[in-house]
């Protein structure tokens, strides 16, 4: 996870002195027009809320333009034609900002959402889930002041088209994986992880196979890596084949799951 500090005058569009390259302006002016679109939306939406309400304090536009910038410091190459960047934000306000903010968040939260959406096309950015974005309060916050915290968070899907498990093997216990606070049982006798669509646990992150791995429930739980490119990971140790035990942390790409049985 990712964390910048923004505060009033802060000039999110700067770059370094001398002349910019054809790429930095080009992206630049796609930002200036990008966030002229979302103000002029926001205001339509909240008839000038904004503008009363932000004369000294925190500006919409200001975290419009904070995502931006996150998203172009934080996307990562993958391949010579994929680029990965941030999907999941929280933005933190001060407590001033946040009570004045907090009756238009849920609108401001989407419109946010919809930029960074249509940000990541213009820039063809690859994104691993869903655009996320949340808006908190952090008393620790001098007010005009604000923190954005991204991540690059992939969404996990349970294949639904799977036929109905039997009962799983005795021992198994409630054996089940977490992922994002989300838990996933294991029930089936083979749980095939991946990011194909006829993976049990399809993973949407681009550091993980179409066929990463196996679950296998015995009277051990048997975790097997199936040639992924990118490897299979047990509390930050690449392995094959290995027994789970509780609590065990597996990374499969950019992605970290949690082994319970209790």
């Amino acid at each position: 996870m990712h964390e910048q500090r923004c505060c009033p005058g802060y000039d999110h569009l700067s770059t370094m002195a001398g002349s910019p390259s054809v790429a930095t302006a080009e992206r630049q002016e796609k930002r200036v027009g990008l966030l002229d679109r979302f103000e002029q939306r926001l205001d339509r939406l909240v008839n000038g809320a904004f503008a009363r309400a932000f004369k000294a304090e925190v500006q919409p536009i200001e975290l419009a333009s904070a995502l931006q910038r996150e998203m172009d410091d934080r996307s990562a190459v993958v391949s010579r034609d994929r680029t990965v960047a941030p999907n999941s934000f929280d933005v933190e306000l001060a407590p001033h900002d946040f009570e004045r903010l907090s009756v238009y968040a849920q609108t401001l939260a989407a419109e946010l959402a919809g930029m960074v959406q249509e940000y990541a096309q213009e820039q063809r950015y690859a994104l691993s889930g869903a655009v996320r974005v949340g808006i908190g309060r952090d008393d620790a916050l001098d007010t005009g002041i604000f923190r954005v915290r991204s991540e690059a968070r992939p969404d996990v899907h349970e294949n639904p088209a799977s036929p109905p498990p039997p009962a799983p093997p005795e021992g198994a216990g409630h054996a089940r994986l977490v992922i994002a606070q989300t838990a996933h049982p294991l029930t089936r006798p083979v749980t095939r992880i991946g990011r194909g669509t006829d993976s049990d646990l399809r993973i949407d992150d681009a550091g993980v196979s179409r066929s990463h791995a196996e679950i296998l429930l015995g009277r051990e739980v048997l975790l097997r890596d199936l040639g992924s490119t990118n490897g299979t990971y047990v509390n930050g140790v690449q392995v094959g084949e290995t027994v789970l035990h509780d609590g065990d942390v597996l990374r499969l790409g950019g992605t970290a799951i949690t082994y319970r049985t209790g």
